[in-house]
């Protein structure tokens, strides 16, 4: 995908050219007591819910960040969930199911108008009688009026670096800290929420079902590098870090053999291979003779995919996306960055 093509999938780049000109239209003071909050675009991807912020703070224009800071019975969105809510009423992001944004979004307009932090507390124990929250239970939010950028710049930077961040709000100095933590949720006063780079696959194959993967794994909002004879990439191209997942499609193992080599000697957190039982036995067998052990060999998942005997391409294709996505749902990952803090 072309640099032109990625900006025209990109839905923060899509509202930026779509934004009209309200701001020199109407003077600040009018366009914050006119205000309706409104979804700027759909999106649950923290990286891009930063972006948005980021973004607007460039622009001039006042913006929140909200996160989902405690759960109480069930609840539509993971801990650490965010929104970014701009002066104007454009927001992007999801804390619950949907229902219940617009309302955050109201809040937090008004927490901007104040110029200062707030809590809100929806469902169970919520003086909103009229949210109902669509899994029961209750939930916190805290609503940061965002300063400035700094921290926000420096987890982007991790990100791109294909490094981990997190963010810790302390709500007793309404401020933000890019700082190394353990894990999103509450730790000694602070509120971590960690941020991860976005999973990429690389997919080695040259027939049918390599080009049906690269698809799924597209539309799944997963970053795809090709290895093989339709572009003449190696693995040895390619950054193999702990955030991406490996996928051989081959159907000979001769041809896999280099990638896979490549990939046991990397950190990715998910190796799968085409073929049967029988097939991954002669796969071990020529592996024992190149020297690798049992720990190596087990980091192989043979069959691919979620459920076997995938007989076309869609449905395999299917299959190993979904296997990558519960790969990646189970991984933990520790942060080694410097702090930044947000300044007051």
């Amino acid at each position: 995908m072309t640099a032109r093509e990625k900006a025209r999938h990109d839905p923060l780049t899509q509202a930026l050219k779509n934004r009209t000109t309200v701001m020199n239209a109407y003077s600040q003071s009018q366009l914050i007591e006119h205000t309706a909050p409104r979804s700027e675009f759909a999106t649950d991807d923290p990286v891009l819910i930063l972006r948005h912020a980021r973004a607007s703070l460039e622009d001039g224009v006042p913006v929140a960040l909200v996160t989902l800071v405690d759960i109480r019975g069930g609840a539509a969105r993971p801990l650490g969930a965010q929104m970014s809510v701009r002066i104007d009423g454009r927001y992007c992001g999801f804390v619950s199911g949907g229902c219940t944004e617009p309302a955050v979004a109201a809040e937090a307009l008004e927490a901007l108008r104040a110029g200062h932090d707030r809590f809100l507390l929806l469902g169970e124990g919520s003086p909103f009688f009229d949210i109902i929250l669509p899994c029961g239970g209750g939930i916190s939010l805290s609503i940061h009026v965002l300063k400035d950028a700094g921290a926000i710049d420096q987890v982007l930077a991790h990100i791109g670096a294909r490094r981990e961040a997190a963010l810790l709000y302390k709500p007793a100095e309404e401020s933000l800290v890019c700082s190394p933590a353990d894990e999103t949720g509450w730790q000694n006063g602070w509120f971590a929420r960690i941020y991860r780079p976005p999973t990429r696959i690389a997919i080695s194959g040259n027939a049918l079902e390599t080009d049906a993967t690269a698809r799924v794994a597209l539309a799944a909002g997963y970053g795809v590098d090709l290895v093989g004879r339709f572009n003449g990439r190696k693995a040895t191209d390619l950054p193999l870090d702990r955030y991406t997942a490996v996928v051989l499609l081959n159907h000979d193992l001769d041809a896999e053999i280099e990638t896979l080599e490549v990939a046991l000697k990397s950190e990715a957190f998910y190796i799968g291979a085409l073929g049967s039982r029988r097939t991954h036995e002669r796969r071990r067998r020529a592996l024992e003779q190149l020297g690798y052990g049992e720990a190596d060999i087990s980091r192989i998942k043979a069959p691919i995919g979620i459920f076997e005997k995938a007989r076309d391409a869609s449905s395999l294709a299917l299959s190993v996306v979904a296997d990558v996505a519960a790969a990646a749902s189970k991984g933990t990952y520790r942060p080694v960055i410097a702090g930044t803090t947000e300044k007051g």
